[in-house]
């Protein structure tokens, strides 16, 4: 390519535009606060800083997965203890009905309070935060268990019961359980699916049936039901109380994470404000010296020798 310009004047221009392009790389920076703006600012970084940014986008999301947790679990906890309380006050009406004092009429009565009790417990076992079933799985969509007086032990389960397959995923790494279903809790089975020792269910309706009955002697052994219940409702009880540690732990951790995260994409991607702010000042300075340099250049031409 073939120039007019004499070699002092390319030089000149050369160095205008580096003295630009400083000026305009800095402004950039101030005002984006970033110092990679675009891939060819730092190519060798953007892969890290893309990988660094995945993995804060997917920090958060657990974040506020475990948030969900531990919402769950807390309506779990105190559902829980609601019907530990309820199992006391069942344990109580069996006492009292159980002494040769009672009369069929208290009996009766007892009965009755009896079976508000059991509605009372097919409520905490189908207790719900914002329309979901702490106690099954999020694709159930009915409550869990409904009274039915012709059961053996009160209710009917729906289909979706004993499955509770929810997973939290801890941020350290891996996951654990989100909780137990309301059939682990309520229902205890055996094998052969019978009501098992600790079944919430069919302890309350044994009670129940005993003082519809007048019968002394069921309503003796019901105590001894009620408290195996009450005992099997303590021990999911302590197990929400582990999984509430367990998601405090990892929520602690996820914190702690995502602070190291954003402190990794600042040194890669945040722009030192002082040093920019030195190297536009710098840089403008430069600019407005060389162009004054240029001016003040003497001029000559071929028509300054004819004459």
């Amino acid at each position: 390519m073939v120039t007019s310009l004499d070699p002092s004047s390319q030089l000149f221009l050369a160095a205008m535009n580096t003295t630009e392009q400083a000026v305009q790389e800095a402004s950039t920076q101030l005002s984006s606060g970033s110092r990679i703006n675009q891939a060819s600012d730092a190519p060798d970084k953007i892969g890290p800083l893309l990988q660094l940014r995945a993995n804060l986008l997917q920090n958060q999301q657990i974040q506020t997965n475990l948030g969900t947790a531990q919402t769950e679990a807390n309506t779990a906890e105190s559902a829980l203890e609601s019907a530990a309380s309820l199992m006391d006050r069942a344990v109580t009406l069996a006492t009292q009905a159980a002494n040769s004092t009672a009369t069929a009429a208290s009996r009766q009565t007892a009965a009755e309070e009896v079976q508000s009790l059991q509605q009372q417990m097919v409520h905490y076992a189908g207790a719900t935060v914002q329309g979901r079933f702490v106690f099954m799985d999020d694709q159930s969509s009915g409550a869990p268990y409904t009274l039915d007086a012709a059961s053996p032990t009160g209710v009917t389960a729906a289909s979706g019961a004993g499955t509770l397959t929810k997973l939290i995923q801890d941020p350290a790494g891996g996951s654990f359980s989100a909780g137990q279903s309301a059939q682990q809790i309520f229902d205890a089975r055996n094998s052969d699916g019978t009501p098992a020792s600790g079944n919430v269910f069919a302890a309350l309706n044994g009670l129940y049936t005993a003082l519809q009955n007048n019968d002394t002697a069921g309503i003796a052994d019901s105590v001894n039901s009620l408290q195996q219940a009450s005992d099997y409702l303590n021990t999911s009880l302590a197990y929400y109380g582990t999984v509430q540690d367990r998601i405090q732990d990892a929520t602690s951790y996820a914190g702690t994470y995502g602070t190291q995260l954003q402190t990794q994409i600042g040194q890669i991607a945040d722009a030192d404000i002082p040093s920019a702010a030195m190297e536009l000042t710098q840089a403008t300075t430069q600019m407005q010296a060389s162009l004054q340099m240029e001016a003040q250049i003497p001029r000559t031409s071929l028509f300054n020798y004819l004459g």
